[in-house]
């Protein structure tokens, strides 16, 4: 799975100087180990909220590469038939409640989830139920988001309120150092870790370019919450390859040293796990990933367009229709 989403990515950025992928993607180049060790540890009735750089996220929980490419492209064989794209890919029958544009917001649809799935046909004003899932059964929501959500109003609410009602929500923080071109070290006071702390949630700091590392994490918390003890909050630190954006590379910003990237390059995650297996193995893995992305290239390319006469279905409202009597 490291090798698919590294070799997705790549193919992504190749499809975006292309302009068969408008509007650019943000790569989740060098943070493979982290959508893959947290997703290894979830089970099939689990959810996931994403973010805007979630293409490994939405992989690694099983969304087909030639469905979430052709999404990439605006296509109708897209895994929310183009109308989604990059920032708000989702498969709902696979868990997976979106990617999300804006920082931070997948923190408070992950502890509805959480809340939906403990307290069923209850709202959170009528308070917890009794008619949930039994302890050990529960399932699980995690929400990612990078350390420019650690300043974010709706995270330290939704911290707050799966702390309080004792939900099942695993809260990964994927601290790539950077909120955009931003440094976290001159903008974030305190920790990741602690953030979660002042409410009372077990937090834990894990080497993001370890998968086997963040999969042991998960799996902890992951059970903790199952058992009904609660949430949990992992800070992953990692790093990406890319910019933020594709767009950097026609703004060329200079706001990180060729050393640093150069020093995180050699804890790369895919050549450590790669040494974990012998030779003949990664090389029919590699083998077996070709073929897959060159099947979703043909596959995405070959999907239609969506018809511009259906833009407005799908929409929970399409705000155009005046109520009767309304006066214009």
């Amino acid at each position: 799975m490291l090798r698919l989403i590294r070799g997705f990515e790549e193919l992504a950025l190749g499809l975006v100087k292309s302009g068969a992928i408008p509007g650019g993607i943000h790569p989740y180049i060098g943070q493979e180990a982290v959508a893959v060790g947290v997703c290894s540890a979830l089970g099939p009735g689990d959810r996931l909220a994403s973010t805007h750089r979630g293409h490994g996220h939405v992989l690694a929980r099983g969304t087909a590469p030639h469905r979430l490419l052709a999404e990439l492209l605006g296509r109708v064989g897209g895994s929310n038939g183009g109308r989604g794209g990059s920032m708000h890919a989702a498969d709902f029958s696979l868990g997976i409640l979106g990617a999300n544009g804006m920082v931070g917001a997948g923190a408070p649809i992950a502890v509805g989830a959480a809340w939906a799935a403990v307290n069923p046909g209850r709202t959170a004003a009528e308070g917890p139920g009794t008619d949930g899932p039994e302890a050990g059964r529960c399932p699980v929501a995690v929400a990612f988001f990078g350390d420019g959500a650690l300043n974010q109003g709706v995270l330290l609410e939704s911290l707050n309120l799966a702390a309080m009602w004792r939900l099942p929500v695993l809260f990964v923080c994927e601290d790539n150092g950077y909120a955009t071109t931003l440094p976290a070290a001159t903008a974030v006071a305190g920790s990741a870790t602690g953030r979660a702390a002042a409410f009372g949630i077990p937090a834990e700091e894990v080497d993001g370019m370890d998968t086997e590392a963040v999969r042991t994490a998960a799996l902890r918390a992951v059970e903790r919450a199952r058992r009904g003890r609660g949430p949990g909050f992992l800070a992953c630190r990692t790093y990406r390859y890319e910019g933020h954006h594709t767009m950097e590379r026609r703004m060329k910003l200079r706001y990180r040293s060729p050393e640093e990237v150069d020093a995180w390059r050699e804890r790369d995650p895919l050549p450590r796990a790669a040494a974990l297996l012998d030779p003949a193995t990664v090389a029919e893995l590699d083998r077996s990933v070709a073929e897959q992305l060159a099947a979703a290239e043909e596959f995405a390319l070959a999907s239609e367009h969506p018809d511009p006469a259906g833009a407005l279905d799908h929409l929970y409202a399409d705000g155009l229709r005046p109520r009767a009597g309304a006066t214009p």
